[in-house]
């Protein structure tokens, strides 16, 4: 009787012993997924702080079918006139700059109502913030400068922002160009950002308006 009672007592310590290690496994477990989960979680948001600007920029796909009609009207990938879009007014279809250049493409009435004649039409005051007319006279004015300019994206680019005439300038100097038909340098600091801006916002825009493959 009384060795049973020690059997007992043997078996209920070592039953005892074995879930206290179970339970230590089982602790050791939850600390180490709650760790791993951090970890992880650190991770990821270290990963979000540094990607670079390109991957968090919002590149808007408005006015998709008016940039694509457009476009083809007057031989530019639609990627250009979305890139200028965003570098000019980004996306505000009433916006309106301090020297007054209105609309999604930033276009001065004044160049509008050239750009409408050679269109065949009669320019309409306030017609700029229709955004089918403003990129309809946006993307005939820019195939038209890169037509004047040899195909030179970085010329029509910056004479879009910065006028014909300054780039015409630009061009005659040396100092700026070895070849008179491409800018080496753009000397003009706000004009130089637009320019990388656009090119870059064209890149990304190329793979948004790239046709999907079937």
């Amino acid at each position: 009787m009384v060795l049973e009672k020690e059997n007992r007592t043997k078996n209920g310590k070592r039953r005892h012993r074995r879930k206290a290690r179970r339970n230590r496994r089982i602790a050791a477990a939850v600390v180490i997924a709650v760790l791993a989960l951090a970890l992880v979680g650190m991770g990821l948001w270290l990963l979000f702080m540094q990607r670079p600007e390109t991957t968090v920029q919002v590149y808007p796909m408005a006015y998709e079918a008016e940039i694509r009609a457009n476009a083809a009207e007057n031989s530019l990938d639609p990627a250009l006139p979305a890139a200028v879009i965003l570098a000019e007014s980004s996306y505000v279809p009433d916006a309106v700059s301090e020297a007054n250049a209105q609309g999604l493409m930033q276009l001065l009435p004044s160049t509008a109502e050239w750009v409408a004649g050679k269109c065949d039409e009669e320019y309409r005051e306030g017609s700029l913030f229709e955004p089918n007319t403003n990129i309809q006279y946006g993307c005939w004015y820019l195939g038209y400068l890169i037509r004047r300019f040899k195909g030179n994206l970085t010329c029509a680019i910056a004479a879009y922002h910065a006028g014909q005439g300054t780039v015409d300038g630009w061009l005659a100097n040396p100092e700026y160009t070895s070849d008179g038909q491409t800018l080496q340098t753009i000397p003009s600091n706000a004009t130089d950002t637009y320019v990388k801006r656009v090119l870059k916002y064209y890149e990304k825009y190329k793979e948004l308006y790239a046709p999907v493959a079937l």
